[in-house]
């Protein structure tokens, strides 16, 4: 090959490779001139904010209005430019919102409905590190039970935390791209599975194994004798219902801290409220009940060691079936099935044939069982009367 033939050949060559080069570049770089790394005023926190209340109250009303021909166009519709949900996270949406309806029939199947709810969302922090901003946020949302049964609660209701992440395209408007619940339980308007630890094997032999409660309903009659054990089961309620969501400072508080959350350390303390005692010992040995503010042992605070300890010391005996549960029993849930406990609640009311649980990690309170095993209908179930 000459020189010449050469020298076009290597500049042929040079000019694909830049012409490749480009083509690798984002395609919104060939456009526009990119903005560079927004920043988040007041007035952008706010849309933040209004956009997560948008969200969150489109699915409350999902569960009380149905399906969305009956109640108009989602509140997230609404926004668009400068903060609005990306394409995937709308779909994702409307995902969440097919689940909610369905759920609302399979609760209109066993005699629940809302007769109307509210939600509000306050924003808590907000990092923004380029242009990717994670905002942290509370849910607060209350439904109204209408009245099928007549004597249902007045409502139930629950504080949930999640972390929003928005995403800034091009122009430097914002998109809103994830939606990840930050608590270890379980909310009302909830749609995918909780994230639960792996069961963590025990060396011990003599762990009782709890036989698991049937959901089908009704659930066969088997009256509770609220005064043959001196336990003051209406006592273990009112507590529940004092501190749901304002916790006892005579306790510590376990969010945060490893698999379930506070949700068993709550219960105890209902527990302890109407008549359970202490007893005392290794903090490690489930055979032993104990908790203040200094000191917890594990069956005080965790949810396998909690069945384990109600088990061993006969405070417990098992329910066939959850709906047989009354005011100071409690439930528990294998979210995975995998043998290992993953949450607990206690009845704090019960409205012809059907308990009403409360408990933290999601905080809440009168939330129905038949709402429980609509939102999680595969797992596992554990009733347990005190």
């Amino acid at each position: 090959m000459s020189r010449t033939r050469r020298r076009a050949a290597i500049l042929g060559a040079a000019a694909t490779s830049v012409v490749a080069g480009v083509a690798l570049l984002p395609n919104w770089s060939a456009g526009a001139a990119v903005v560079d790394d927004p920043k988040v005023d007041a007035g952008t926190k706010a849309t933040f904010q209004r956009l997560a209340d948008a969200v969150f109250t489109d699915r409350t009303e999902a569960l009380v209005d149905g399906k969305r021909d009956k109640r108009g166009k989602p509140l997230t519709d609404g926004f668009s430019g400068d903060v609005k949900l990306s394409s995937k996270q709308d779909r994702a949406e409307d995902a969440a919102l097919s689940s909610l309806d369905q759920r609302k029939e399979r609760l209109a199947q066993l005699g629940e409905k809302y007769s109307k709810g509210s939600t509000t969302v306050t924003l808590d922090a907000t990092n923004v590190k380029g242009r990717k901003a994670k905002v942290a946020v509370t849910e607060t949302t209350t439904l109204t039970y209408e009245k099928v049964r007549g004597d249902e609660p007045k409502a139930t209701g629950f504080q949930a935390h999640h972390e929003l992440t928005f995403t800034a395209d091009r122009h430097g408007d914002w998109q809103l791209t994830g939606i990840r619940d930050t608590d270890e339980g379980l909310a009302v308007n909830q749609t995918a599975k909780p994230s639960v630890a792996p069961m963590v094997a025990t060396t011990t032999s003599t762990t009782p194994s709890a036989p698991k409660a049937s959901t089908s309903y009704p659930g066969p009659a088997n009256a509770k004798n609220f005064t043959a054990s001196g336990l003051d089961y209406r006592a273990m309620a009112a507590y529940a219902k004092q501190y749901w969501s304002n916790y006892n400072p005579a306790y510590p508080n376990f969010n945060g801290h490893g698999a379930g959350g506070d949700c068993t350390n709550f219960v105890s303390q209902a527990l302890k409220a109407g008549g359970w005692k202490h007893v005392p010992g290794y903090v490690y040995d489930y055979t032993r009940w104990f908790g203040n503010a200094d000191i917890q042992s594990d069956s005080f605070v965790g949810v396998n060691e909690w069945s384990w300890f109600a088990q061993n010391s006969k405070r417990t005996t098992p329910l066939a079936n959850v709906y047989q549960l009354d005011v100071g029993d409690v439930l528990q849930v294998d979210f995975d099935k995998d043998g290992s406990k993953d949450h607990t609640m206690i009845v704090t009311s019960r409205s012809r044939g059907v308990p009403y649980v409360t408990y933290h990690s999601t905080n809440t309170y009168s939330r129905s069982v038949a709402s429980i095993i609509a939102s999680y209908p595969t797992a596992a179930y554990y009733a347990y009367r005190t």
